[in-house]
């Protein structure tokens, strides 16, 4: 019996797609199982959840109304892809006030769902309801070490935009208010509660993401040693460190142990050509292979043939890790506010963030000690599996969302 009605408001909402669209459609999906739902979202979003909802019946929809807004046109012709999209969504959250109230809608809790980032401010408070804010995640500064193989441009930009958040963080009133009128801020990660000094605050850290269960039950031992990278070809996923921890970790193997390794990185980006000319100079093209980007059930198919998920990526956040435990894949990445946090070393390794030559040589070592013990690595599989289903199911995020509401 569901006995409340939550607002929630996401910017991005789109079933089809993975990271930022996904989870909104996810988050909405699960907040119903318990509650009736009235959500907001952008008016380019329609087409999608409207095909989809046709194409996959399912009774929890009946908890679900979707409305949609978008400010007009004078206010967003400039707006291109992704190019303005925070200013954009910062002049949307603050128009989705005066639209709630010209709707004739009752409700008993708000929630302010996406754009995951603990730096822009929402206005729901103004609607005088309980508000859960969030999940919003921390961005941690990418350590300058590991930017050095780039061009300086990425440099420049990464700390830009901290200079940007930490404006926003000591100096703007209405991220203020936010944190002041939230009655339970969930967190991404631990970054959060420190950037915005949480501590007389109700919140709880969980990661955001989550992902559905496409795997076998069973985890076959596996006679190959895969491993695979899944991300954007961009500095922050660290594919460099990905590519030249897998290429030392080839020069110590025999012959013979090489034919049974293999490198697939998944994704695109303007980095790729600097990843083709690393595997170009190294000479390890029959080693390693570069797939642009696949549809999901392909990739599926991949994260079920490989060993293990190589992810030395400097984000706070990594729905990829989520995927690759649910085929109990085990995961080598560095000890981060992102996926350094999703995994424990029952099915994983975390190393600790070092200079550029000892952070290759700690991942590769991670790697050879997988490839050496071949019980470690099924041992290391089973316990993925475990520790996707404990903790990264979309319906245990549902739960987490009925007990947060229950509480209000």
């Amino acid at each position: 019996m569901s006995n409340k009605t939550i607002l929630a408001t996401c910017y991005a909402v789109n079933p089809y797609k993975g990271s930022e669209d996904g989870m909104g459609w996810h988050f909405v999906y699960q907040m119903a199982r318990f509650n009736k739902v009235i959500a907001i979202t952008r008016e380019n979003n329609r087409q999608a959840i409207e095909k989809y909802m046709a194409e996959h019946p399912d009774s929890v929809y009946d908890n679900i109304t979707y409305l949609y807004f978008d400010l007009p046109y004078w206010m967003r012709f400039w707006k291109k892809g992704g190019r303005g999209a925070m200013l954009y969504y910062t002049m949307w959250q603050k128009g989705i006030v005066s639209f709630i109230k010209k709707q004739d809608i009752t409700f008993d809790i708000v929630h302010n769902v996406n754009f995951h980032n603990d730096w822009t401010p929402s206005y729901l408070w103004k609607l005088n309801k309980p508000m859960v804010w969030g999940p919003i995640g921390h961005h941690p500064l990418i350590p300058a070490q590991y930017l050095k193989p780039y061009s300086i441009k990425y440099f420049i930009k990464d700390r830009a935009t901290w200079l940007v958040k930490k404006a926003f963080w000591n100096g703007s009133f209405a991220l203020k208010k936010t944190v002041q009128k939230a009655d339970h801020i969930l967190c991404m990660n631990s970054g959060v509660e420190r950037a915005l000094n949480l501590k007389n605050k109700s919140f709880s850290i969980q990661p955001s993401v989550a992902t559905e269960d496409f795997s076998p039950t069973a985890i076959e031992p596996k006679t190959n040693f895969h491993v695979i990278s899944v991300g954007r070809f961009v500095p922050l996923k660290g594919f460099d460190l990905t590519l030249l921890s897998f290429i030392q970790f080839l020069k110590q193997l025999s012959e013979a142990d090489k034919q049974q390794c293999k490198l697939t990185l998944v994704g695109s980006g303007p980095e790729k050509d600097f990843y083709k000319k690393i595997i170009a100079d190294h000479q390890v093209a029959p080693y390693v292979e570069i797939i642009e980007w696949i549809d999901r059930s392909a990739l599926m198919k991949l994260y079920e043939k490989s060993a293990v998920f190589l992810f030395p990526s400097h984000e706070g956040a990594g729905m990829v890790v989520a995927e690759a435990l649910s085929f109990g894949l085990p995961v080598v990445c560095i000890k981060n506010e992102g996926p350094g946090e999703f995994i424990n070393a029952s099915c994983g390794f975390a190393v600790a963030p070092s200079n550029y030559e000892q952070t290759i040589l700690a991942l590769q070592e991670s790697l050879s000690l997988l490839h050496a013990d071949k019980e470690l690595l099924h041992k290391m599989s089973d316990a993925a599996r475990t520790h996707y289903r404990e903790n990264f199911t979309w319906n245990s995020r549902g739960e987490h969302l009925k007990n947060t509401y229950n509480k209000l």
